[in-house]
């Protein structure tokens, strides 16, 4: 059971929701029979097939320990069944530097296409973000389906996702010879071996979070009464260095094309806790018999692999889009919280419509690249890099993914010094791009 389930509902969107005729409560995680129908709205919002019998089963065990908050009209033919979803749990999102910082993550935001229009997302985000503010949690996160919903609310994207073909046939092998092995494991061996492994990583992966076991489970197609069960079908693979060591990991499926070679290899998940891991599991997949076709997706924005193979354009990018989205509610413990690449003094003036993020608030950047923030009611020091943007642009810019320069070009931050947005960016900038590598 999560505790912060146990938080008390909002009452301000309970009492707007009220005036409605709805109401906004929490489910009770024993009421396995109030999750399933839960469960039947979220499905139904999201225009997924309804689920089986297992499939709910699966997926009550998945959300029991969640914050699972429904909006429900006792007017409607079937007033069991709310109208509205969203969830919820504290979940570690990591930030440049390799600190993990305890965040709120909301997921499974519907409302049912008969209540649309009617305040009922708004009530229900705004309700979440004051409950994170009252359980003392400085971001929230979500990852989205649309991208036009959640900036309203002081969202901004801030790391980005990207899918890859690779062409095999053309991309031949040229980077390190790994010094360990790679060899063939169990999806079973994994659900106990890789967490540690994942853990490894997080130092190199700002906007990474916690991988729960029920998502393990599933990646690792070890939850048969799912509809993905042919996941049974998944081939896993680990690196362990010269020492012995586990050091990565990678999950692939084979699919064939017209039942005979070549055939594309899928390739669910590639974890490399060093460059040497890295090196070996790509080459293994790119090196793989009768596969003519690598499709990669969930992947960083920026691939070292690229600069692996004979030739450039074999690792051809697909696709890239926004994929985690942050809601700064604290500014001072969120910008304490990450590390910097420039140190100096940089005013930042934030407008926030919803009041969390509202004010004028000085970093100082030390030597060591550690921050520490506070309100500032009076002038800023001398020499210190001023800008003015919303609370929705200073989240874009907080994993260091996302270019002042380019906010400041949009006309969506004011300059307040010389070159200031430029200064920002040093400041902010990451060594490694931002990445999330699952949905939630």
């Amino acid at each position: 059971m999560n505790a912060n389930a146990s938080a008390p509902v909002d009452p301000e969107s309970t009492a707007a929701l009220t005036k409605r005729g709805l109401r906004l409560a929490v489910l009770d995680a024993t009421d396995e029979a109030g999750l399933k129908r839960w469960l039947l709205a979220d499905a139904r919002g999201f225009h997924e097939i309804t689920p089986t019998e297992g499939t709910l089963e699966v997926q009550v065990e998945d959300i029991a320990t969640d914050r699972v908050t429904g909006v429900w009209d006792a007017s409607q033919a079937d007033p069991e069944t709310p109208v509205a979803t969203v969830r919820s749990w504290e979940m570690g999102l990591t930030v440049p530097g390799g600190t993990t910082l305890g965040t709120w993550a909301i997921s499974s935001v519907t409302v049912s296409p008969t209540h649309r229009r009617q305040g009922i997302a708004r009530a229900m985000l705004t309700s979440e973000l004051r409950t994170a503010v009252r359980l003392g949690l400085p971001i929230a996160m979500l990852t989205v389906s649309e991208a036009t919903i959640y900036g309203r609310y002081g969202f901004g994207p801030s790391a980005r996702q990207s899918s890859y073909l690779v062409d095999t046939q053309r991309a031949h092998w040229t980077g390190p010879t790994p010094a360990g092995r790679v060899q063939f494991v169990s999806p079973e061996s994994l659900l106990a071996d890789g967490p540690a492994v994942f853990e490894r990583t997080r130092d190199r992966s700002p906007g990474e979070v916690d991988r729960r076991e029920i998502w393990w489970k599933r990646a690792l197609g070890l939850l048969p009464n799912e509809p993905d069960a042919h996941k049974r079908g998944i081939r896993a693979v680990r690196y362990d260095d010269a020492d012995g060591t586990i050091a990565g990991f990678a999950l692939y499926e084979i699919a064939l094309q017209n039942v005979s070679q070549p055939g594309q290899l899928k390739l669910v998940d590639l974890v490399a806790a060093t460059d040497d891991a890295y090196a070996a599991l790509w080459r293994f997949v790119i090196e793989m018999d009768m596969v003519n076709e690598i499709n990669a997706g969930l992947r960083s924005v920026s691939e070292p692999v690229a600069w692996q193979v004979s030739d450039h354009r074999a690792v051809r990018k697909t696709s890239e889009r926004d994929h985690l989205w942050l809601r700064i509610l604290d500014v001072p413990v969120a910008l304490g919280a990450r590390s910097y690449a420039a140190p100096g003094d940089y005013l930042l003036d934030v407008t926030d419509d919803l009041g969390f993020a509202q004010g004028r608030f000085l970093l100082t950047v030390a030597a060591d690249g550690s921050g520490k923030a506070h309100p500032l009611t009076g002038a800023a020091p001398a020499g210190a890099v001023e800008v003015a943007l919303s609370a929705a642009d200073l989240a874009s810019l907080y994993l260091g993914g996302t270019s002042a320069v380019d906010l400041t070009r949009a006309g969506r931050i004011a300059e307040k010094s010389p070159d200031a947005a430029l200064r920002l960016d040093t400041a902010l900038r990451s060594a490694y791009a931002p990445h999330l590598s699952t949905w939630f």
